[in-house]
């Protein structure tokens, strides 16, 4: 039996499945396909994988110019079985892959006669850049091309499929024990993956559902309660089991990210804020750690401030387990959406804002020292939505003070993502979908999203990384307009442009020069100063035109001393370190 499984990216609030990231749909598609035919023949392919085979020779750009396998196109005729994965639940840019569009794949895939089923959130949303639903035309699209639509989990149906055709329910969701080999078996398909084995990061799964949800109910626009109607904590014996089949196999970057509250993790039911389990974590991720010794990257991502701010004690031995067991440059996600408190009631949001600003200090107090890569240890991110039922002009900038709060009381935040909301069918937005105001405060949300990126995110990000700061192992990903863009391995990863051609796919240490909004100029170190490029040598730090022009005139140096006797002793400390002959 052939079968291939499409991967077209996923981005949800739980879980990201976009290059570097691996999510978890191909791989326990993967493993589902093999425990229940062991004979299968399975194919990993993206869907840079099929533009470029596709479309490639008719000059389309694609961001991977190299397919997995060069015989794509024999792969599908082949097949017996055609899985596509997608999806976006939320917006996002993304800078070397593209996720795809339900219209897109429908193209590739209607003219094989293999058995075509569509999984993964696509049914959700299916936009470029996501937080869009997928349309009607786009549904009624889908309908036409593939033969099974799965609105469950997708590894119970093809299990199920493959070994008892008539009872396969599409809207079956497997629990943990059910996973468990799936996962296992499933961490092979890595080995197919484009970046294998040193640019891949894999997102790992430890919780379905939210526990505030089934307490008092989750926030009013949220997917999570609407597909997963309990809280089920993922036993952390089969994590680890997962994490050392992945770790034997060469992976070395990971993201416990599938949760949607890690601090929650094994936690007790307590009405809105339930009880921190630090022995449960810490216990988690020290087991990981034992079967992952020498792991590069260990990243968490979504974290309830309400649970840090009532904790402390407890969030605290939590904040300090991710700081030993995990890895520098640590972003915990906290959902506030909006600072403004009728918003927040109206909206069933998971904190206050006074309790987000206590998380925030309380992340502050014990991640924000440097670590060996040039990332604080662990620091706070904070996601806002704009367009929820009952919003004014008040509530922006009620949401704008808190953010310059925190910037005003020295505290760091690591990223500030703005997004506008999405209804979903389901949730309990849906009942208040003609109060959602993203068309009516259209440009006011252009103008307070302009202000905080000018105001908040400029001036945050140059605490967070001040020029001068080396960060180590920065990957090279995309040349393009004379840029080279890279990142290093992470929850969160600051996109660093450097004003030179290097090699892609390499690892660099960078020093940062100068800051944008959202993304910051670095140059690979050490600089040649007798052989770098006068563009580069202008944007060493304290140097600038006039001096390049000094250095240019007098090179070749023969030594240090002479290079500081041109550019001055005052730059020696800046850049001594940063420098070679």
């Amino acid at each position: 039996m052939i079968v291939a499984i499409i991967d077209g990216y996923t981005d949800e609030p739980a879980g990201l499945g976009v290059p570097p990231y691996l999510g978890i749909y191909p791989r326990y598609a993967y493993g589902a396909i093999k425990k229940a035919r062991k004979d299968a023949r399975i194919f990993y392919l993206t869907i840079d994988d099929l533009r470029a085979a596709f479309e490639g020779e008719r000059g389309v750009k694609t961001k991977n110019k190299t397919p997995n396998f060069p015989e794509v196109r024999k792969i599908l005729e082949k097949a017996n079985l055609i899985v596509y994965i997608g999806g976006l639940h939320t917006p996002g840019k993304y800078l070397s892959a593209v996720p795809a569009q339900v219209e897109e794949v429908a193209k590739f895939l209607r003219p094989f006669s293999g058995t075509k089923i569509l999984g993964g959130p696509a049914f959700m949303g299916s936009a470029h850049a996501g937080g869009t639903m997928i349309t009607s035309r786009e549904f009624l699209l889908a309908q036409s091309v593939f033969d099974h639509i799965v609105y469950g989990d997708l590894e119970a149906f093809l299990h199920d499929y493959l070994t008892s055709p008539a009872d396969a329910d599409p809207f079956r969701l497997r629990t943990y024990r059910e996973l468990r080999d799936y996962a296992v078996i499933g961490a092979e398909v890595v080995r197919q993956f484009p970046g294998y084995p040193d640019f891949v990061i894999v997102e790992i799964e430890t919780q379905r559902g939210c526990p505030k949800a089934m307490g008092i109910g989750g926030c009013s626009f949220c997917t999570e309660p609407v597909r997963y109607r309990r809280i089920e904590d993922r036993p952390a014996e089969d994590v680890m089991a997962e994490v050392k089949a992945l770790y034997e196999l060469g992976v070395r970057h990971f993201r416990v990210g599938r949760q949607s509250c890690i601090f929650s993790y094994m936690a007790k039911p307590h009405g809105r804020v339930p009880i921190p389990n630090p022995d449960a974590i810490e216990r988690l991720f020290s087991g990981i750690r034992r079967v992952a010794p020498d792991v590069k990257t260990l990243h968490v991502d979504n974290a309830n401030p309400a649970v840090i701010a009532n904790y402390p004690e407890e969030s605290t031995r939590i904040a300090k387990a991710l700081i030993m067991y995990g890895t520098p440059g640590n972003v915990v996600a906290f959902g506030l959406e909006s600072a403004d408190p009728k918003v927040a009631k109206l909206n069933n949001l998971n904190a206050t804002a006074e309790e987000t600003y206590e998380a925030v200090r309380i992340l502050n107090r014990i991640g924000a020292k440097r670590g060996p890569n040039g990332m604080p240890w662990l620091l706070p991110g904070i996601n806002i939505i704009f367009g929820l039922p009952g919003e004014s002009k008040k509530s922006y900038e009620i949401t704008f003070q808190f953010l310059k709060r925190l910037l005003d009381d020295g505290l760091m935040v690591r990223r500030i993502n703005i997004r506008q909301v999405v209804v979903f069918p389901g949730t309990p937005l849906w009942h208040l979908r003609s109060k959602v105001k993203t068309e009516k405060h259209k440009k006011m949300i252009q103008h307070y999203r302009y202000k905080i990126r000018h105001e908040i995110d400029l001036p945050m990000l140059k605490r967070v990384v001040p020029v001068g700061t080396v960060l180590r192992g920065v990957r090279a990903e995309v040349f393009d307009n004379g840029l080279t863009y890279g990142r290093q391995m992470g929850s969160y990863p600051l996109i660093i442009g450097m004003p030179k051609e290097v090699e892609l796919n390499r690892f660099y240490d960078v020093v940062i020069v100068d800051h944008g909004f959202r993304s910051i100029t670095g140059i690979p170190v050490p600089v040649n100063i007798n052989r770098e490029s006068p563009r580069v040598l202008m944007w060493l730090p304290g140097i600038g035109k006039k001096t390049a022009t000094k250095i240019l005139a007098k090179r070749p140096f023969e030594s240090a001393d002479a290079f500081f006797r041109t550019v001055g002793e005052d730059k020696r400390e800046l850049l001594k370190d940063i420098i070679t002959l």
